[in-house]
């Protein structure tokens, strides 16, 4: 998938096509990452093969919708569990972000996981995004922003001239 791919959180449900030996079928509800409906669906499709017995062709989707951020002007900590497969194996992990939405979290994570670990969006399974605490999180990245007196300051300010005419490159005086 693209650089500039943004990741949204689609709601995705689905069943198995209803018989005659069981016309009301277990309905299942997936909440999943991608850059739209379509790929929303593919992956329903690819995590509830693994998980039960069903395929796109035996099954139907019953809907599938965006979700939306109920507070997005609030910046929250989201901790995120996911396995990824490497070169060498598959691994669990842990990972925690300062962003205003899941979705944000969920950005930063592919690109984090591109970069130190070089794996791809195939590779990458997400398992759980919650929004934790300040007191639950983990992680000294996420934690040194927990203070309440956290301060930016600009440092080396440069004065620049206000117009051109006051730019010079040689000083006349001394």
């Amino acid at each position: 998938l693209s650089l500039t791919m943004v990741l949204l959180e689609y709601q995705v449900v689905g069943r198995h096509l209803p018989t005659a030996t069981q016309p009301n079928p277990k309905v299942f509800r997936m909440r999943l990452f991608a850059p739209n409906p379509v790929v929303a669906k593919s992956r329903f499709w690819y995590f509830i093969s693994r998980v039960h017995k069903m395929k796109r062709a035996s099954g139907e989707i019953l809907g599938c919708h965006q979700i939306f951020e109920r507070k997005p002007l609030k910046v929250k900590n989201f901790g995120v569990l996911l396995r990824y497969n490497s070169r060498t194996g598959t691994h669990n992990l842990y990972k925690e972000f300062r962003d205003t939405s899941r979705n944000g979290a969920v950005n930063q994570l592919y690109s984090d996981m591109a970069a130190r670990h070089r794996a791809r969006f195939a590779s990458v399974q997400i398992m759980d995004v919650k929004e934790i605490a300040a007191k639950d999180a983990r992680r000294a990245a996420t934690k040194q922003f927990h203070n309440s007196k956290i301060r930016f300051p600009l440092t080396h300010r440069v004065l620049r001239p206000s117009l051109p005419r006051f730019k010079t490159t040689f000083k006349a005086a001394r």
